[in-house]
């Protein structure tokens, strides 16, 4: 190869890296059977230089929204939120209890064992739009729950 394609080569692989800004772990949706309309999605979202999500889409739910739940008194409340921010290299956590996607009016079951498509739209510190499309698995359970960690030590 000469210099000019690997030149060509690294300055594309840097294009793409640069438009993924935001680093997606463990995601997966909550199983719902038929009939259900609802469910959520729950991941752990890095932004490298800070963005928020202002938005969300499935094909497989007629309404997906941002929600949070917190505690007002002695109830739980959920709401959704226009946008939620993803400071610059902190991890921010959907998850059951807290802040997490709710796929609403949903077309079909999702079994254990099945996928849901999932697009978030981003927005970053110059309100540039982007979106990040995930393919998410379905569970019943967080991804690696039930199962021992393995190694030795935990990480505290």
């Amino acid at each position: 190869m000469n210099i000019r394609i690997i030149t060509a080569l690294l300055a594309l692989t840097s294009a793409v890296a640069q438009a993924q800004t935001v680093d997606v772990k463990d995601a997966w949706v909550r199983t719902a059977v038929p009939g259900q309309s609802g469910t959520g999605a729950f991941m752990s979202l890095t932004a490298k230089d800070g963005a928020k999500i202002v938005g969300a889409s499935s094909p497989l739910a007629g309404v997906v929204e941002v929600h949070e739940m917190k505690m007002e008194g002695d109830v739980m409340r959920m709401r959704a939120v226009p946008a939620l921010d993803l400071p610059a290299g902190k991890t921010v956590q959907l998850k059951p209890g807290g802040y997490h996607v709710m796929l609403m009016e949903l077309k079909q079951a999702l079994p254990k064992g099945s996928t849901v498509p999932l697009t978030l739209t981003l927005r970053d510190a110059k309100g540039q739009e982007s979106r990040l499309e995930l393919v998410l698995p379905v569970a019943a359970t967080p991804p690696g729950a039930a199962m021992p960690a393995h190694g030795a030590g935990h990480k505290h």
